[in-house]
């Protein structure tokens, strides 16, 4: 997978679990989102379209370089820690695909250190 199909998964990552939440946490209609939602949905987005890492990197929370703000990370990791699980259920390919890129990451960074 290149970089930019990489970034792509990402996003389409982030905002299937951002849509999710906002609808079971915010009673939205699924598809859309609240104000707040769509603000950090645009803000995460931002932030991905923007990483210097997306070649090398697997998943934001374990990337070496912090590139959200403090308030935009604690809401975007409350959204990931309670959406993620669900997503599995809604979107188990999307899910998979996703996990896939860091068992890849891990197996050649193993490799690489023998």
């Amino acid at each position: 997978m290149n970089c930019e199909e990489k970034r792509q998964l990402e996003l389409t990552t982030m905002e299937k679990i951002i849509h999710l939440y906002c609808h079971a946490k915010h009673g939205t209609p699924l598809g859309s989102l609240c104000t707040e939602c769509q603000a950090v949905r645009d803000y995460a987005a931002q932030r991905i379209r923007k990483c210097p890492h997306m070649a090398t990197k697997t998943f934001c929370s374990r990337c070496k370089t912090h590139c959200y703000e403090p308030i935009y990370r604690q809401k975007i990791q409350r959204m990931m820690r309670w959406g993620g699980p669900r997503l599995l259920f809604d979107s188990p390919i999307l899910v998979l695909r996703h996990m896939g890129l860091e068992w890849i990451d891990r197996l050649l960074g193993q490799r690489k250190g023998h």
